[in-house]
């Protein structure tokens, strides 16, 4: 025994050698209590409130069963809502998928200036959502620099904060413009590792600039492009400021997690269970989703 003691002695440094054995565990501690505190909790909390009938600002109300969900998706204006956030995302998930792809590839050159131009470039994903977003709205106001300069073409304005498509296509606009830096940077790591190798032997047997980025490219970043999809996806269908920020209270066009907030906020009419349960209903969607696409990922790679 004693032998063994001073061999695992010898094995510590000098510093692991004097600290107590409870230290590692006050470090594991704090994380978790703060995991529990601000996501478990709050979640398990959610759940329990959906099967209650709990007004907003008002104590926890008396079991109600599935009374809220069946309330919730026999609502039109929920499954209204719910659509938007789809077309949000089958809108913006593409392009977001491939935008950055091609934006990496061509700051990936080696050209003159090219380092100055990723980092003008990268403003956008370092900034404020909210200042862009009212940025964006005082840019596409009816009174606003693009509707004056159609004015002065003759051309009639456009409503582009009034109408319930032109919102959300704005506000599609603002995330790509936010978005795209971000996950090109994301690109740009998987393409560094990308064997350059196969660009000279796909070269060598004449492959073209498309071919050998079908062939060669999309192959190398396939993961990361499963990457980018999910959680682009899981941002479309939490969507919020965007649309608030252009449309206002009174938007024309919600999308769900505007529904969830207008049933939760509202004092008079709103429900926080029926809040509760739409908000249960988001979760079974973004997590159904994410089993799919890992599901498709590692068939993906199987192949």
């Amino acid at each position: 025994m004693p032998i063994r003691k001073s061999a695992q002695t010898r094995s510590l440094n000098g510093a692991a050698r004097f600290r107590p054995g409870w230290v590692p565990w006050l470090w594991v501690t704090l994380p978790v209590l703060a995991v529990i505190s601000f996501y478990i909790y709050p979640f398990i909390t959610t759940v329990y409130v959906s099967f209650t009938k709990t007004k907003p600002m008002g104590r926890i109300g008396r079991f109600v069963g599935i009374d809220n969900f069946t309330a919730v998706l026999s609502d039109p204006e929920f499954w209204q809502s719910l659509t938007n956030s789809l077309i949000y995302a089958v809108c913006v998930v593409p392009l977001m998928v491939l935008l950055p792809l091609l934006l990496a590839l061509l700051v990936k050159s080696h050209v003159p200036g090219i380092g100055f131009f990723r980092a003008l470039y990268y403003l956008p994903a370092i900034s404020s959502l909210v200042v862009i977003s009212l940025a964006w709205r005082y840019l596409l106001d009816q009174r606003g620099p693009i509707n004056n300069m159609l004015a002065s073409w003759g051309l009639d304005p456009v409503p582009f904060l009034s109408n319930q498509w032109m919102i959300l296509f704005c506000a599609m606009i603002i995330t790509l413009w936010q978005g795209l830096p971000y996950y090109m940077i994301l690109y740009l790591s998987a393409l560094a590792n990308v064997d350059k190798s196969l660009y000279e032997a796909a070269e060598l047997d004449g492959a073209g600039p498309i071919r050998r980025f079908l062939t060669v490219t999309v192959p190398g970043v396939k993961v990361m492009m499963f990457l980018v999809a999910t959680l682009t996806t899981i941002g479309c269908l939490k969507i919020f400021t965007e649309v608030y920020l252009l449309g206002g209270s009174a938007s024309p066009t919600k999308t769900l997690t505007m529904y969830i907030r207008d049933r939760i906020v509202d004092p008079t009419f709103g429900s926080l269970g029926q809040g509760d349960a739409a908000s249960v209903c988001l979760f079974l969607i973004t997590f159904g989703f994410i089993i799919a696409s890992q599901s498709l990922q590692r068939k993906a790679e199987d192949s």
